[in-house]
């Protein structure tokens, strides 16, 4: 749906011209509106998805001191549930884009930084593959805060890329069968597994 003319938002507010171009311009770049020039132009609301809920992890992740394990127990919370709809929901596309992902993932000739690279393009694609704009942003923005992080002590050690590639195995023959309760509870074993190592190794720091 189209919002006031700029002119109707100053008469309507009561600011000025430039403050109502200035408040478009904030909304435009937070994703909340989409501009439009031309005859037919003029700002338009846009319904929340995966970019604006990228943007708010963003926000809320920012800087250097932003610690590793919330972010991990976040993605615990919210990740189970994202295998159960890619099971649930996944089409041709998704289930062809997934397996070539878990080829790569398990590819043992990796550099450490090309693997982790791989892993997050992974979680991503599964989140995707199950059509909820709302949660892929959130696993989008949870799984890029993540690999941002210096290196990921959960899954630099080779036992615990070695564990995260027979995941990926389970999870995706969950995800071929359309299993969502399997998809759920593989994923679970999954992340927990992994914020687990991270726990131990900052532990051990």
């Amino acid at each position: 749906s189209g919002l006031p003319t700029e002119r109707e938002l100053i008469v309507q507010t009561g600011m000025g011209r430039t403050t109502v171009r200035e408040a478009l311009r904030i909304l435009e770049v937070q994703g909340l509106i989409r501009m439009r020039t031309g005859r037919a132009g003029g700002a338009f609301v846009r319904r929340p998805g995966e970019e604006v809920m990228v943007e708010a992890v963003n926000l809320l992740v920012r800087g250097p001191e932003s610690r590793l394990i919330p972010l991990l127990e976040t993605r615990e919370a919210i990740e189970p549930y994202c295998a159960r709809l890619a099971a649930l929901h996944r089409d041709a596309d998704d289930l062809a884009t997934l397996e070539e992902l878990t080829v790569r993932v398990a590819d043992d000739f990796l550099d450490s930084e090309t693997f982790l690279d791989a892993h997050v393009d992974w979680h991503i694609a599964m989140a995707r593959a199950g059509h909820n704009e709302l949660l892929t942003g959130l696993m989008v923005g949870l799984s890029r805060a993540v690999r941002a992080r210096a290196g990921d002590p959960g899954l630099m050690q080779a036992s615990h890329r070695e564990a995260a590639v027979k995941a990926h195995d389970g999870i995706m023959q969950a995800i071929r069968d359309k299993d969502g309760k399997g998809a759920f509870r593989r994923m679970e074993r999954h992340v927990h597994a992994h914020t687990s190592a991270v726990q131990a190794a900052e532990s051990a720091d």
